[in-house]
């Protein structure tokens, strides 16, 4: 069985409510119990930040004993160096991933101080782009 992660940055706390024509209706919470379920070879944990330090932390923690860590780190991915150091300190694989097709918004979004030291980048399939990523694992 893996071990992984999802880690979701600031204001992904919000969903199933925040501007659901982009990131739909569904809560996380709902949609972790479903992915849950459907993928059992899978021992998924979750954590989520507002704050970019507690993500450096958590990041640290889990960095050399998970198996493969699922980052959005939101609107970080596009302003911190701090979470792409973490990222490339530690030993566990990352997978960026993003519900919306960042190269579709606004310019600032088309940058990524994480996806240089990820092991892969998944964007702009929803909800399902977790999905994708757990799948990359198993």
């Amino acid at each position: 069985m893996k071990k992984l992660i999802i880690i979701n940055g600031p204001n992904l706390n919000l969903l199933g409510t925040r501007e659901p024509e982009i990131y739909g209706s569904l809560s996380f919470t709902e949609f972790l119990e479903k992915i849950k379920e459907k993928y059992p070879n899978a021992d998924l944990d979750y954590y989520q930040s507002n704050v970019e330090g507690e993500l450096v932390n958590k990041l640290h923690e889990v960095g050399f004993t998970y198996d493969g860590i699922i980052l959005n780190a939101a609107a970080y991915t596009h302003t911190s160096v701090a979470i792409g150091d973490a990222i490339n300190a530690i030993k566990t694989p990352v997978v960026e991933v993003h519900i919306s097709n960042t190269f579709s918004r606004e310019e600032f979004r088309h940058t990524s101080y994480v996806s240089p030291n990820a092991r892969g980048v998944i964007l702009g399939f929803g909800l399902q782009s977790y999905e994708l990523a757990i799948q990359s694992f198993l």
